[in-house]
């Protein structure tokens, strides 16, 4: 299977408008060819590209950093002697000065599917910036991992951040291509956009052995992370560890006094149709870093890979505020949401600025609120969502 910069390296047709122009990528560590090489190696070896900079999101161009809200600096390539911008430092917008660097940006960024995945807000951000500055964007684009299917609240309006780019659910469905148009039609942007699409779209979101999983940031260590990831995000706004500190990082879950076995009945006895698509397994860890750190904690893992993986049937979203509901039914008291500034936001609950809006928080923590009135919640956004994304598909759905 061949993703965008493996068609735009391949075919000279489809690079010959950007002869004479000065090209800027934006790339992170799993912006990688077929074989395995870097996106801005492989670019730079081509004659017709005169690269001129490039610009790294969260985590930085080469994966300089590991945890969550470390910013990187801006440096200039040794091997390609180029300026690379971050995009996660100063700044998250780009600055005049940035887009005077180049004509088109070549944007190169392995998503995970979810709203909250802060590569999302960037691409937003530089498709504002290049209708400003009257630059192109090209994305080449790369599979939506977790496939199709759609899932949670959709982000309510003001609750905005660099963690909710747009009125998108949890999980959207749509490639990183097919978001550009997205954000290039509600936000009425005058860009020059191409989308450099694949050359198929893989049945259950990731080409399963056709091409290997890379970290597109630190803690997205395997596919099965990704596939969770809609649900687990949420943890980041609870006093629960979500695996940081582990080699499973956001495929489990626990605390050293989290009640796993009466935890995991409950959540049974309230909605058991919310656990299909994956299989729980109660176990133990000790964080090395983050939250409970140098603690044994109890916990779960979410096993979300073949042969218990079931794609249409797996919602990671309603599965962690099943959790969630769980928890509070058997603890009303337990300290559950996190208070602290998430993602340059202050004075907001993180749990709420991650979920877009207050809704899921608000249901966990009414005892007389039940599953149906969640669904009844999410199922409107969601079969709203569909309808919408209808028009901007790129893929058959």
């Amino acid at each position: 299977m061949k993703f965008g910069i493996d068609r735009l390296i391949e075919d000279a047709s489809l690079r010959r408008p950007l002869k004479g122009e000065r090209v800027a990528l934006l790339a992170h560590p799993a912006s990688l060819t077929r074989g395995l090489e870097h996106s801005l190696d492989a670019l730079a070896k081509l004659p017709e590209i005169k690269l001129s900079a490039a610009f790294g999101p969260q985590h930085g161009l080469r994966g300089d950093k590991q945890d969550n809200m470390i910013e990187s600096p801006d440096f200039n390539d040794p091997v390609h002697g180029i300026p690379v911008f971050s995009l996660y430092g100063t700044v998250r917008k780009p600055t005049p000065a940035m887009m005077e660097s180049f004509d088109v940006l070549l944007v190169d960024l392995q998503d995970v599917g979810t709203r909250v995945y802060t590569f999302i807000t960037t691409l937003r951000y530089v498709l504002e910036a290049a209708a400003q500055h009257k630059k192109g964007v090209w994305v080449l684009d790369r599979p939506n991992p977790i496939g199709r299917p759609i899932e949670g609240t959709r982000l309510r309006s003001g609750w905005e951040s660099f963690v909710g780019a747009g009125p998108l659910p949890m999980r959207h469905g749509l490639t990183m291509g097919e978001l550009a148009r997205w954000f290039k039609q509600t936000l009425r942007l005058d860009v020059e956009l191409e989308v450099i699409t694949m050359d198929a779209f893989p049945p259950l979101g990731w080409p399963l052995g056709e091409r290997v999983w890379v970290n597109p940031s630190p803690n997205a260590p395997t596919l099965g992370m990704a596939r969770c990831y809609p649900g687990t995000v949420m943890l980041e706004g609870t006093t629960l560890s979500e695996g940081r500190g582990t080699t499973r990082p956001l495929e489990l879950f626990g605390a050293p006094d989290l009640p796993v076995g009466d935890l995991v009945q409950r959540m049974r006895t309230l909605s058991s149709q919310w656990l299909q698509g994956c299989r729980l397994r109660e176990c133990w860890f000790e964080p090395t870093f983050h939250k409970h750190v140098g603690k044994l904690c109890a916990g779960l893992q979410i096993h979300a890979e073949e042969p218990v993986y079931g794609h249409e049937a797996f919602r990671p979203w309603r599965l962690m505020a099943l959790a969630f509901k769980a928890l509070r039914a058997l603890r009303s008291d337990y300290p559950l949401w996190r208070n602290f500034d998430y993602e340059y936001e202050r004075g907001r609950l993180a749990i709420d600025l991650i979920n877009g809006g207050p809704q899921l928080r608000e249901w966990v923590d009414n005892p007389s609120a039940g599953a149906a009135d969640l669904e009844a919640i999410a199922g409107a956004d969601e079969a709203a969502w569909r309808a919408e994304r209808a028009a901007i598909l790129l893929y058959p759905s």
